[in-house]
């Protein structure tokens, strides 16, 4: 019986996680499954596949984190999605790499280190009132700030956040408030589903732990779906799964906000066929993966 573990985190109080949700459709299909912390000691050998899930608070633990996935990928165990993935996804750079291949972004400078005059010159080069303020690796909005032209006592506030990181800068899309900000699903290189995150009250966040929603998208814009596409086809490697963020412009285009490879939560909630697809998909990628270490001169963990 093939055994599967999903990478969450110690303590998921406060965390909207819906990956048990998968869990029963992975037994049907012959599996054993369960959500086992990032940080926790384990025998990584024991699995066949091991699922990074909801690990939520790796970025404040980032060199333990990838000494974890590398012992993993060391193991019998197939990781997904990918280590190569997995340090290609790490650092928002990654969004400059899929500007240079064609790929619309929210308009990004990424300063060596944030000063006064970076957030000064961000305002004027992009000619806006408000600006946002995030790290270069962060995840769940942490360290992200929404500061205005006129307040500039608030940006002295800002700073300290990013002695010692990198932080990015980017004008503040009105469309996350007026709209939402559209999160496409992809499994294995199609799509599952699409949702719509709000922001809540008084606040600039879509995550539902700052108090944002998610309304299902049955019927996604065209324009929409060919950002998500492309967006995909510009990555380094096939994922097994992808969730991509994209906000409406003022040119009513779509633009990408992040990719998001290593832990995005995938809403399965949201559409009552994704867990079992989703499951699905996990069991076929093992077994065509199995077919293929029985050939000879394969290896077992394919790119």
């Amino acid at each position: 019986m093939p055994a599967c573990a999903f990478l969450s985190i110690s303590n998921t109080e406060g965390w909207f996680i819906d990956d048990d949700l998968v869990h029963p459709y992975l037994e049907e299909l012959g599996w054993t499954v369960q959500n086992i912390p990032w940080n926790q000691d384990t025998d990584w050998n024991r699995f066949d596949l091991v699922v990074i899930r909801s690990p939520w608070d790796y970025q404040n633990h980032l060199t333990e984190f990838l000494r974890v996935l590398y012992k993993i990928n060391q193991s019998n165990a197939i990781l997904l999605n990918s280590l190569e993935l997995v340090h290609w996804n790490v650092n928002k750079s990654y969004l400059f790499e899929l500007e240079s291949k064609g790929v619309e972004l929210v308009p990004t400078i990424k300063p060596s280190f944030l000063q006064l005059a970076d957030i000064r010159n961000a305002f004027e080069v992009f000619q806006t009132d408000e600006l946002i303020v995030k790290p270069q690796i962060g995840a769940n909005a942490d360290d992200t700030f929404r500061i205005k032209k006129s307040d500039e006592a608030s940006w002295t506030i800002v700073l300290p956040f990013f002695k010692n990181k990198v932080g990015m800068l980017q004008p503040f899309m009105n469309s996350v408030v007026e709209e939402g900000e559209f999160s496409l699903m992809y499994f294995n290189g199609k799509l599952s589903h699409t949702i719509l995150k709000t922001v809540g009250k008084g606040d600039f966040r879509v995550q539902e732990e700052h108090g944002g929603g998610v309304i299902p998208i049955s019927k996604p814009e065209e324009g929409l779906l060919k950002a998500a596409e492309k967006a995909m086809a510009a990555l380094p490697q096939p994922p097994f799964y992808a969730r991509v963020d994209l906000v409406r412009t003022t040119k009513n285009t779509f633009a990408l906000m992040e990719l998001e490879l290593i832990e995005p939560c995938l809403y399965f909630r949201f559409d009552p066929d994704s867990p079992k697809v989703f499951a699905e998909l996990l069991d076929e990628f093992w077994r065509k993966n199995q077919a293929h270490t029985n050939l000879p001169h394969a290896t077992n963990h394919p790119s």
